[in-house]
């Protein structure tokens, strides 16, 4: 038989358009719920501790429950000493912990062992408290910009990062939590700057107490699609931070440029059914700005 190598060209790349298309698709659909439902999907609005206005943490609480706000985000280092007062203060409430934003010392990708030790045991001490007030778990940054001397940006550095993820991300399942990566923009850090990036440590170490978050802040300048960043998580999300667009103030502050419409069609074709937290300052008196913010989050998911 005669070889007819244009039609043989022809075909290997029809072929493999359908392998891309179905690849694509089922990549899609990979830790989605059923597209039918993603409408019936919640909105969990968090807050952290300076979000709402309050004198004190029961008026904060007080305010957060009459605007239908149904998680709290502490930072890491009050948890450990105010631990009591905060489970006293969401005893009988519609309030849950929702993550523990880092308060670790050091940073695991320290040249200097003594600085990684110091990451890794104030991050075992933040895992066992959040588990025991039943946070969904305590957020690291590898490295900000100004932590040095640092590890190189090397394929070694990235498996001795998995290993120490790997660690923690066992003890914090034992501990009924997890440990969540957070990508920042480049001005933060040079280290996992993209929701993709975090989300293929989370594939490769393939450990449940290991999860990473989306912050629209941060992805606002280092995406190109919010739908695809959250797309690309999958089943890995386990949080999510908002911030206004521009100057990382209330969602609204910024005019326009507030949109989540894409980033909530990608929570929603998920079934993200945990927490989007506020982590944002405030241009306005937030009395008023907070539940405008409110509001323009529950219409867009609305819209989403």
């Amino acid at each position: 038989m005669k070889f007819d190598r244009r039609n043989f060209l022809k075909s290997s790349i029809a072929g493999s358009a359908a392998i891309v298309i179905g690849g694509c698709n089922s990549f899609a659909s990979a830790g989605s719920k059923d597209n039918n439902s993603s409408k019936d999907v919640k909105l969990n609005i968090s807050f952290q501790e300076g979000t709402a206005p309050g004198a004190n943490l029961n008026e904060k609480f007080d305010f957060m429950e009459e605007h239908g706000v149904v998680g709290f985000e502490p930072h890491g280092k009050p948890l450990l000493e105010r631990k009591s007062e905060y489970i006293e203060a969401l005893r009988g409430r519609d309030i849950k912990m929702s993550a523990v934003c880092a308060g670790f010392d050091g940073f695991i990708l320290s040249t200097d062992p003594e600085i990684r030790k110091q990451c890794i045991d104030s991050m075992t001490q933040l895992i066992i408290a959040a588990g025991e007030v039943g946070s969904t778990g305590v957020i690291i940054v590898p490295a900000f910009n100004h932590q040095v001397p640092v590890m190189p940006h090397t394929q070694e550095t990235r498996d001795f990062l998995c290993e120490q993820f790997d660690e923690m991300g066992t003890l914090a399942h034992q501990h009924g939590t997890t440990v969540i990566l957070e990508p920042l923009n480049r001005k933060e850090a040079f280290y996992l700057r993209q929701v993709a990036d975090a989300a293929s440590i989370c594939r490769d170490i393939n450990n449940p107490g290991v999860t990473l978050l989306g912050d629209f802040w941060h992805m606002t300048w280092e995406e190109t699609s919010d739908y695809a960043a959250f797309i690309s998580a999958g089943k890995h999300l386990q949080h999510v931070h908002m911030a206004s667009r521009k100057r990382r103030s209330m969602p609204g502050e910024d005019g326009e440029a507030d949109y989540y419409v894409d980033g909530f069609k990608a929570l929603k074709k998920l079934g993200y059914d945990k927490y989007v937290s506020f982590e944002c300052g405030s241009q306005g008196d937030r009395e008023v700005v907070v539940p405008a913010a409110l509001e323009l989050l529950r219409k867009q998911w609305e819209e989403a």
